[in-house]
């Protein structure tokens, strides 16, 4: 059980053979590294699937086959479905089925993680990556901070002074973390390419086919008014050595989507509780110990009140109806829904 989706195993994978697995997306969320909150969004698990399922679909269609996903199709009834053979009203879906790979853990030692065995193995594994790409550059953005430790370059980002928050990057930048440590970390593109366990060739595709989703994602947004600020993917290989997409993509969980400058996510949450008590003492808590901060923290998150839950619940399902251009839920346009979201915050 994850903090948001359900990961329920059907055949496990064997060395060189994926297995099966479904993802039953939930209505929990998480917020700071907490973990699940104690309420729920309803319709959110929903949305989630609906939307990856098209991003899916969509990228594997456009692509003319090229780029693989791990994608299977909608579980819906017991039956393996595309998203088009789901009748909208009728039922949303919230269950996706997958090929799973093997997921095989870097060794700590002396304080280091070794990535050799990736070297070693040659298919059927998750690559031990998050690949972000980056649109723009808004307030807060790890970005800035980088920079001025001399981690990233300006021409890097294609830029010849120093940016301003919120500027919108003339090409794309792809960007790296771990995903498998204890703690994610940023790494330069030879770290990356390094402990990816991938040649030349194949580093290079990842990063194209990072591209390529970015502007299919991007293009589909824009068509509805809402710009794709950044996200992330994750890939694996699969039985054939073949470059795959994993876990999902293009939902708003996985992407900073922005609507007439409101967030589409949980972001308005994240406000929420920024100003509770308990924001405090998480953020303390991290202060004091970064490993076992959470049994420092004494006090509960605060209740949602039921206006702002609802109004989340729009923003999911309003973004999933406006993105697939499919009215899956009875649910107010996205623009007043937005509207709404602005006054409540």
């Amino acid at each position: 059980m994850g903090s948001v989706k359900d990961l329920v195993v059907l055949e496990q994978p064997e060395s060189l053979r994926p297995g099966k697995c479904k993802f039953v997306f939930s209505d929990r969320f998480s917020v700071f590294d907490w973990g699940v909150m104690p309420d729920t969004i309803d319709n959110k698990g929903k949305a989630l699937c609906i939307m990856g399922a098209y991003f899916f679909e969509k990228l594997e269609k456009e692509s003319g086959g090229e780029i693989k996903t791990h994608y299977l199709g909608i579980l819906e009834d017991g039956r393996v479905k595309r998203l088009s053979e789901v009748s909208p009203g009728a039922s949303q879906p919230n269950q996706m089925l997958v090929k799973l790979l093997r997921v095989i853990k870097p060794e700590l030692r002396d304080g280091s993680y070794d990535y050799s065995v990736f070297r070693r193995e040659k298919a059927n594994f998750l690559i031990p990556l998050e690949v972000i790409y980056r649109n723009s550059l808004p307030e807060g953005s790890s970005v800035f901070k980088r920079l001025k430790e001399g981690k990233i370059a300006l021409k890097d980002l294609g830029l010849d002074e120093f940016p301003a928050p919120g500027q919108r990057l003339v090409q794309p930048f792809v960007d790296f973390s771990t995903k498998l440590e204890e703690y994610d970390r940023y790494l330069s593109y030879e770290e990356a390419k390094e402990i990816s366990g991938l040649d030349d060739r194949e580093f290079e595709m990842l990063k194209s086919y990072s591209l390529f989703a970015n502007e299919l994602i991007s293009k589909q947004c824009s068509k509805v008014g809402i710009s794709n600020e950044d996200g992330k993917f994750e890939f694996g290989l699969d039985e054939l050595r073949q470059l795959m997409f994993v876990d999902v993509l293009g939902t708003p969980d996985e992407c900073r989507f922005i609507y007439k400058g409101v967030q589409v996510s949980k972001e308005v949450l994240r406000k929420f509780y920024r100003s509770s008590s308990w924001y405090l003492e998480v953020e303390e808590a991290k202060k004091m110990d970064p490993v076992n901060w959470r049994k420092l923290v004494k006090t509960s998150p605060p209740p949602i009140p039921s206006e702002l839950k609802e109004l989340v619940s729009q923003l999911y399902m309003s973004c999933c109806n406006a993105l697939t251009e499919i009215e899956w839920f009875k649910s107010p346009p996205l623009e007043d829904v937005i509207k709404n979201v602005s006054q409540f915050i």
